[in-house]
């Protein structure tokens, strides 16, 4: 294993493991992350369940009745970890998204531009032409938070959250871009909207995005997402 890499296990209840780096920028933590998940794929010790990444973390879930103690689980998690040699590097797959930030669509926009002191065209601009790492998926089942936002359009979210958006709306939430997969509430400044379906229950790969992939956000017209719509991912 890379010396540069370090590491501390703590428990997470009685049935997982949490696993937090020090000393690696995000790039790496998300190749990191991304290791273990293959690491645990892999592995042959009995008991293992799944490994799910975090932001800085990654939790590993075992099968409490196959070990006599954490105490143990954590010393084999650990040997496995040792002697890995762990990518600290990973470019992973990229993703276009197609997104119209039509005022149907993104009724925040406005507020965004003048938070930014940008007009609409330059937020949209800026917004669709930055590279994005998805750091993990969570809130609910295929939601990417996407980091590489530029740093002037950050928004904070809102005081008094909608109670429902559409599904694919994108919208900026902090230092952050977001997909919603579904309808839901949401608390995030909407800007625009996918016509893509980011989650699929009955695919046989359920969310189109995965921790450690690249996005690129493409603007489109009405007309374009019109004729998006129906089409399979």
């Amino acid at each position: 294993m890379n010396v540069a890499i370090r590491f501390e296990i703590a428990p997470q209840g009685d049935t997982a493991a949490e696993i937090r780096w020090s000393g690696l920028d995000h790039a790496a933590l998300i190749a990191a992350n991304l290791a273990v998940v293959r690491l645990v794929e892999q592995a042959e010790l009995v008991g293992l369940v799944a490994a799910v990444p975090g932001f800085e973390t990654i939790t590993v879930h075992y099968n409490p009745l196959v070990w006599e103690s954490w105490r143990s689980f954590s010393q084999a998690l650990r040997g496995l970890l040792l002697e890995s040699q762990l990518a600290t590097s990973f470019s992973g797959k990229l993703i276009e998204i197609p997104v119209c930030y039509a005022a149907e669509f993104g009724p925040d926009l406005e507020l965004v531009a003048a938070h930014a002191g940008l007009s609409v065209a330059e937020v949209v601009q800026r917004h669709s032409g930055a590279e994005y790492r998805v750091q993990m998926l969570g809130f609910m089942p295929g939601f990417p938070y996407l980091d590489g936002l530029p740093p002037e359009l950050a928004m904070p979210r809102k005081v008094k959250p909608r109670l429902e958006v559409a599904a694919g709306s994108v919208a900026i939430g902090g230092i952050q871009t977001g997909v919603y997969p579904v309808a839901a509430p949401a608390g995030w400044q909407v800007i625009g909207r996918t016509p893509l379906r980011l989650f699929d229950p009955m695919a046989t790969v359920p969310a189109l995005l995965s921790a450690g992939d690249r996005v690129r956000l493409c603007p489109i017209s009405m007309e374009e997402f019109r004729a998006w719509e129906g089409r399979s991912r």
